[in-house]
């Protein structure tokens, strides 16, 4: 069977273990259903998630010329401190934006290789950890936009990482780490014009994932110029696809590439 359509990041849903499904322009994918079984991966074109055009992807699945224009790649999707929409002031389209930035967001402490923060939509909660390949997380405030959560993030980041050490996750190198003591030894480090947000929930959220055999030696797959890969899937865990051979495939990477997949 083969079923194509443009990448997207994979749909979640939390279970034990996760549940993980492709959406590919309205063929559905249980891809824990494909775990223990061959796939074949071609890349056919691209389509870019923004002009949906084939062009030459810049990053995100976005062109060069959507990236730099369209608000759903603005600077504050990365940094969240940059966040002006609670001001009125626009950056490239203060609707979608005030849209996005002015709702409830959450500041996390996830934990994986090491313990990171990060900031996230509340909607978003828990896909943002699974998509991360957290082991456990926790809250450790909730804010009223996003300006005010980045703010938090900033000031934890001089104690913490943001980044996730994909290669450490993917091998299953896990930190334990009491993340209530650590939400604890945070707390002191937020701002004190933000520390009304600081959450009461002392509730960890430990997330189990659908992997047969986790791998020793990373080799990173990317999907380009029509090139073809083979191989038993043996994992699932954040965006990836783990195979037998140690290869990994980052779903979320590969947004806007076309792919036919042969089941």
């Amino acid at each position: 069977m083969i079923i194509e359509g443009q990448i997207r990041k994979m749909i979640t849903e939390i279970a034990h273990p996760i549940q993980y499904y492709m959406d590919l322009n309205g063929d559905f994918l249980d891809v824990n259903q494909q775990l223990g079984k061959k796939i074949q991966l071609t890349h056919d074109h691209n389509v870019c998630v923004g002009c949906g055009f084939d062009k030459s992807l810049f990053r995100m699945g976005f062109c060069k010329n959507c990236f730099f224009t369209l608000p759903q790649a603005n600077e504050n999707i990365l940094r969240p401190e940059l966040s002006t929409a609670h001001l009125g002031i626009e950056k490239r389209d203060l609707a979608w934006e005030k849209t996005f930035e002015l709702q409830p967001h959450i500041v996390y402490l996830a934990a994986s290789a090491e313990v990171k923060v990060g900031v996230t939509r509340a909607s978003q909660l828990p896909t943002r950890w699974i998509d991360q390949g957290a082991s456990a997380a926790i809250i450790l405030a909730k804010t009223n936009n996003r300006y005010e959560a980045g703010m938090i993030e900033v000031a934890l980041k001089e104690h913490l990482t943001d980044k996730t050490s994909y290669q450490r996750m993917l091998k299953n190198e896990i930190l334990s780490v009491d993340l209530v003591q650590m939400k604890e030894k945070m707390k002191l480090f937020v701002p004190e014009a933000f520390a009304q947000f600081i959450s009461e929930d002392d509730s960890v959220t430990v997330l189990d994932y659908p992997v047969m055999q986790f791998p020793k030696k990373i080799q990173s797959l990317k999907l380009d110029n029509h090139n073809v890969y083979e191989g038993t899937l043996v994992g699932i865990k954040a965006q990836y696809w783990i195979f037998e051979d140690q290869t990994v495939w980052n779903v979320r990477a590969h947004e806007g590439r076309y792919v036919k997949i042969e089941l």
